[in-house]
């Protein structure tokens, strides 16, 4: 079997390759600048070039594509999308129906969305990780005492200046109390999703008035679906990091592991960023704690870092995600928090027990191996559409 790959970037890309291959999976890698457009006649051309030198039992990409989908359809070639990312407005395009097409979902509610709207060709696969990678990565004495912490969290703070939400100038006083509020609220909440159904037509029209906004040539996203997810989840997301970490700082060791500074939490150190596939697990290693703070926008979906963490062979204190309950049991194999208080107490709490903590690890770990790496994610993928 070969496969023809969207060389697109992607985190966990080379674990996935890594993964076909042990699957006897051959591969050739296909790019194209234009792989985010959604007509682009040299990307075509490109593609029929492609498929012209050998026969491919199916295309593959890390999240959805519409113009390479079209371009299976059109050689009558199936189209393989895995989605790890959400929001992802691509998945709103006209051309998701295409019969070439099997995609992918990390995350079951926006899985049952669409299978719900009659769309056949949609499949829920959680993500994964390469647990044998993972698990094999060391580091020397010196890299190992910059990176061991209590507490560490990996991940964007969303405080660039030239975030989405920053762009939303001349709102009326009463939508920017609106939006306020049911920002406020949905911070506070996990396991539901709630800001594009209250975005009601006033507040809209203002937020139109505001950064204009209109569906894609072939989509049918609403312009609340793109205002909820890409401008308020993310500030929200913002927000509540800043909150969390800065509450944590003030009573734990924390490192930081990011790409912009903040200012709001000044007892935290700022380590930077840190690569992916060399230092990143290192640090799940070495942290006696790893948080995950979801992006509001995963609805109910386990992030790709929570899988990392626990296949690194690291200890993972989470959010509530309701996916989770699908592959792991809480307080077994991980932990959740409810609210900033319910955090600290179990950080406190599992600082002091390490034995509990270690048993969490191992437990984690040895589910990874038996059910969640990529190897296990061909298998799926190869069996729904043979």
């Amino acid at each position: 079997m070969k496969i023809l790959f969207l060389d697109s970037p992607a985190f966990a890309k080379l674990d996935m390759l890594e993964a076909f291959l042990e699957c006897g999976v051959s591969y050739s890698l296909f790019f194209h600048e234009a792989y985010n457009e959604r007509q682009n006649s040299s990307y075509d051309q490109a593609f029929d070039e492609a498929v012209s030198k050998e026969r491919f039992d199916f295309v593959f990409s890390f999240n959805y594509f519409p113009i390479l989908s079209n371009c299976c359809k059109r050689h009558n070639i199936k189209y393989v999308a895995y989605v790890y990312d959400s929001p992802l407005v691509s998945l709103y395009s006209c051309t998701l129906i295409n019969p070439c097409n099997y995609v992918f979902l990390f995350d079951k509610t926006t899985y049952l969305f669409f299978k719900n709207a009659g769309i056949p060709n949609v499949y829920y696969l959680p993500l994964a990780a390469n647990v044998k990678r993972l698990r094999s990565l060391t580091a020397p004495l010196k890299l190992t005492e910059r990176l061991c912490s209590d507490v560490s969290f990996v991940g964007s703070l969303y405080n660039e200046d030239h975030n989405l939400f920053e762009r939303l100038t001349n709102l009326s006083d009463y939508t920017k109390g609106y939006l306020d509020a049911i920002m406020s609220a949905q911070q506070k909440i996990y396991g539901s999703f709630f800001l594009e159904e209250l975005l009601h037509p006033n507040i809209l029209n203002d937020l139109q008035a505001s950064v204009p906004y209109s569906p894609m040539s072939d989509g049918t996203e609403s312009a609340a679906y793109v205002y909820a997810n890409y401008f308020l989840a993310r500030k929200i997301t913002s927000n509540e990091r800043i909150s969390l970490l800065d509450n944590i700082s003030g009573q734990f060791q924390l490192k930081l592991f990011s790409h912009i500074p903040a200012p709001q939490i000044p007892n935290a150190e700022f380590m930077g960023t840190v690569d992916y596939y060399d230092v990143m697990p290192l640090v799940f290693k070495n942290s006696k704690i790893n948080l995950n703070i979801s992006l509001k926008s995963i609805y109910s979906g386990i992030p790709l870092r929570c899988m990392d963490i626990m296949g690194a062979g690291g200890f993972l204190l989470t959010n509530y995600q309701a996916d989770f309950l699908d592959c792991f049991l809480p307080e077994e194999d991980f932990v959740f928090y409810e609210s900033e208080y319910d955090c600290l107490k179990k950080i406190k709490y599992y600082l002091s027990h390490e034995d509990r903590r270690i048993q969490i690890i191992e437990n984690a770990a040895g589910k990874m191996k038996e059910a969640h790496t990529f190897c296990h994610r061909v298998h799926a993928i190869l069996s729904m559409i043979s």
